[in-house]
């Protein structure tokens, strides 16, 4: 997609994963970390610090990296480290020159004034984008579900379920327009759920409190969601034979390996086989003592560790946070705040038009459990229909290129004379948050 004589950059700036590529093709030219990483032991003039797609090659060891993300807890706090992963993307990947280029900008909801002025200065005056427009995510994945499956937006109308890296916001959004004032929030989200995973480890096993890229995907590899909690903790206290959950994944040894892998993935499989209504045999819930708790007997090697009710237990902060000692209302309570603050007349069509989007949202049976949690706390009379997209990590960007790629684009855009003119305030009032 070109505008004027340039392209349109799409770049949803997440906490966790940056994707970028260009307006109106289908999918990013590149998702990468958003963050730059150092190895341990080095100082800054012996080693450069690497940045975005320099950490998912191949030869490089993870172990024990140093992280510093220019994302916290939502919001963009560091520009210096985001102007190393932009360059590196932009320029290097995606090989593109932004004083020829306009940028649509994913930008988190509520973003503070202060917060909006730092990013215009860095796409303005560090990248000289010729042009800028800012979304937020609830909108541009309303957009392009509703492009994609149109006779299920007939209504124009959808909830949509952001579970992404550092928080999970519960969004409706009536054509194409995110309703701000019925946006319920839970500070929750994948990293939340790493660290607690980091927690589990280093308390049962092995410390890996410094390994977060390497929990990150064993979480990702590893976890899933629980339908029958009480009975997944009875079934995870078996020997080793016997427990359905038990697995290992092993980490880097540095020489043969620089990536840490799952140990036997048949074996992480196995609970697949569990019925999902709960039934089992007796003796399987309350089986004699000598087979609980026989966990050591399986030798591990000191680069390996073994997960067994960590795999469902991280997963249950996102429905039951209160359990795990945090003072927030799970996810179906999070949804039905959003849609009881809306006009009673839009309320049935939410509860019909749940889109699920973020990577926290990948977890096996994450939506089946969403439907179990919601169903009783939703009036009888409204269906409850719950739509995972197609790529729950991507969503947000391909919607976005669709945006850019509309006959309208331009005109949504804040040139950079305006904001040399105006300034960031004033420029800001075009873009209806």
């Amino acid at each position: 997609m070109t505008v004027g004589s340039g392209v349109v950059v799409v770049i949803d700036n997440g906490g966790g994963l940056l994707k970028a590529g260009f307006g109106g093709d289908k999918d990013p030219i590149s998702v990468v970390p958003n963050c730059i990483a150092k190895s341990p032991g080095s100082t800054a003039s012996s080693k450069k610090w690497l940045a975005a797609d320099q950490l998912q090659a191949q030869d490089v060891d993870v172990t024990g990296m140093t992280l510093r993300r220019p994302i916290d807890r939502g919001y963009l706090i560091n520009t210096e480290v985001q102007r190393e992963v932009w360059e590196r993307v932009l320029r290097g990947l995606l090989q593109v020159d932004p004083t020829n280029s306009s940028l649509l900008l994913v930008e988190p909801q509520f973003n503070p004034p202060g917060l909006q002025h730092a990013t215009d200065e860095l796409v303005f005056e560090d990248f000289g984008f010729s042009s800028l427009c800012v979304a937020d995510a609830p909108s541009l994945v309303h957009l392009y579900e509703a492009t994609r499956q149109p006779s299920l937006f007939r209504a124009q109308c959808s909830l949509v379920v952001d579970c992404g890296f550092s928080f999970t916001h519960a969004s409706p959004v009536l054509q194409n327009f995110t309703l701000n004032y019925a946006v319920r929030r839970m500070d929750l989200g994948g990293k939340a759920l790493t660290n607690y995973l980091k927690e589990l480890v280093s308390y049962r096993s092995l410390n890996v409190m410094d390994e977060t890229l390497l929990i990150d995907d064993a979480k990702e590899k590893l976890c899933f969601v629980s339908l029958d909690v009480p009975r997944d903790l009875r079934l995870a206290r078996l020997s080793h034979k016997d427990n359905p959950f038990r697995c290992s994944y092993i980490l880097p040894d540095g020489i043969t390996s620089k990536k840490g892998i799952v140990k036997d993935m048949d074996e992480a499989r196995r609970y697949c086989s569990l019925p999902a209504d709960g039934e089992l045999d007796k003796k399987d819930g309350d089986s004699d003592t000598n087979k609980f708790e026989d966990k050591k007997k399986p030798e591990l090697s000191q680069n390996e560790f073994a997960l067994t009710n960590e795999r469902f237990l991280v997963p249950e902060m996102l429905f039951h946070p209160i359990d795990l000692g945090m003072n927030q209302a799970g996810l179906a309570e999070c949804i039905v705040r959003a849609v009881q603050a809306c006009h009673p007349y839009i309320q049935p069509v939410l509860y019909e038009s749940i889109i699920l989007t973020g990577g926290s949202t990948l977890f096996p049976r994450f939506a089946e459990r969403l439907q179990r949690e919601l169903r009783p706390i939703v009036p009888e009379d409204y269906q409850v229909k719950i739509i995972p997209q197609e790529n729950p990590i991507l969503g947000v960007w391909r919607g976005g290129s669709i945006l850019a790629s509309s006959p309208d684009f331009a005109s949504m855009c804040v040139t950079k004379s305006e904001y040399e003119e105006m300034g960031s305030a004033r420029c800001r009032r075009r873009f209806f948050h």
